[in-house]
């Protein structure tokens, strides 16, 4: 029973996430069965959940893509997207790339989710600075501009790290960097003045 289980599920396999109902479609079980089922097959470690309905597969958690999780990280907190050192990486922009770490920017709480051994951090900012980013495939990504605006923003605030010295400005457009800035607190902008000069 438990084997024919799993070939029943072989649809699902390969998808980053699957919810509730998406048991429910591929068993041919009710809503209700299909929560008990979740339930039982996260106890015995094959899935793991990931938040309210949504759920993994626990032998594929750690041999996901990059994609993949990118577009977990912006489906674990809605409004999101990919920003920061994650981002500046995944642009080939910094040497300091984050291990088993992704990082998001959101207008709600900021927050931290430890699943597994892989991290997803979300940091909240102002409504006015939620811009900048573009849908590549199913996921929501800062351009690489503002992925360093938002880097050197929370870092005048004391909220983020980051190491300046591993950042190739050759790769961003500094006219579109002021332009973005022009809304940003002075404190923030001089950040940026200072960069320039080093």
């Amino acid at each position: 029973m438990f084997s024919k289980n799993l070939i029943k599920l072989t649809p699902l396999y390969e998808k980053p996430f699957f919810t509730t109902q998406d048991i429910a479609n591929v068993m041919g079980f009710k809503l209700e069965s299909a929560r008990v089922f979740v339930n039982r097959y996260s106890k015995k470690g094959i899935f793991i959940k990931l938040k309210n309905n949504i759920y993994s597969f626990a032998q594929m958690w750690d041999k996901r893509s990059i994609d993949d999780y990118f577009l977990i990280s912006c489906f674990l907190k809605v409004p999101s997207y990919i920003s920061l050192l994650t981002a500046l990486s995944y642009y080939e922009v910094t040497t300091q790339i984050p291990k088993s770490l992704f990082e998001s920017i959101t207008i709600l709480s900021s927050k931290k989710y430890d699943i597994k051994g892989i991290r997803f951090n979300y940091y909240k900012i102002n409504k006015d600075f939620f811009n900048h980013y573009l849908k590549k495939g199913d996921f929501f990504i800062a351009e690489k501009e503002k992925a360093f605006v938002d880097s050197i923003y929370l870092y005048s605030f004391g909220k983020y790290s980051i190491d300046f010295d591993a950042i190739d400005y050759s790769k961003l457009d500094k006219v579109k960097i002021l332009k973005i800035l022009k809304k940003y607190p002075e404190k923030t902008k001089k950040i940026f003045e200072k960069l320039c000069k080093t």
